[in-house]
């Protein structure tokens, strides 16, 4: 039984935020989907965001942001969750997605979440968020999960969004299981011997 990563993104503002909430309710979703899921510590990108525009700026990642992308296009899996601001994802989380690079989430199975002060804000999971990861040429699961403050008054149990969790869950589980474990190449690592450079090959 090989075992599979799950890295967990959370672009909350506030401390505690529903974003998280749902991001580790999601991720729980996950790991109960399948035994041989491990769930990474949650990424707040709220801790990162001085980091993030270094990066947007100069281009170069400092080293714990550079570490947190790396955790994430090494892992098997994502759960990405924003707070929606403007019927759309927030910019820390945008701009946060901006600074990986090319091809590091590609065909990453990811499971996408938004939470949001009205439940007419869901649809930008479908307008916003999916064509964002189809550029980034990551794999979202079919299932997405939007959470509303009425969402949470019975405690997210037994209702029609934890119905939502766990399906996404289970998918999300499915296609990380389907796939062969993640590797992250080393862009210093060399690819060819001296002799074969030295004979021009």
């Amino acid at each position: 039984m090989t075992e599979r990563t799950l890295a967990v993104v959370s672009a909350g503002l506030s401390q505690p935020s529903s974003s998280r909430l749902l991001a580790e309710r999601l991720a729980a979703a996950v790991a109960a989907a399948s035994p041989e899921v491990r769930v990474l510590p949650v990424i707040e990108v709220r801790d990162h965001a001085h980091d993030v525009v270094n990066n947007l700026l100069t281009g170069f990642a400092p080293q714990p942001l550079a570490e947190v992308l790396r955790t994430i296009a090494g892992a098997d899996g994502l759960v990405a969750v924003t707070p929606t601001f403007n019927t759309s994802y927030s910019g820390l989380f945008k701009s946060f997605f901006d600074v990986f690079e090319e091809g590091s989430l590609h065909d990453k199975p990811v499971l996408l979440g938004a939470t949001g002060g009205t439940a007419r804000h869901s649809l930008a999971l479908d307008y916003a968020l999916r064509p964002m990861f189809a550029y980034l040429r990551a794999a979202p699961v079919a299932t997405s999960v939007f959470a509303a403050p009425e969402d949470w008054a019975t405690g997210g149990a037994g209702t029609a969004l934890a119905a939502r969790m766990s399906r996404a869950g289970r998918e999300l589980a499915e296609e990380m299981l389907r796939r062969a474990p993640a590797t992250v190449l080393d862009p210093f690592e060399l690819t060819t011997t001296f002799d074969q450079l030295l004979a021009g090959d």
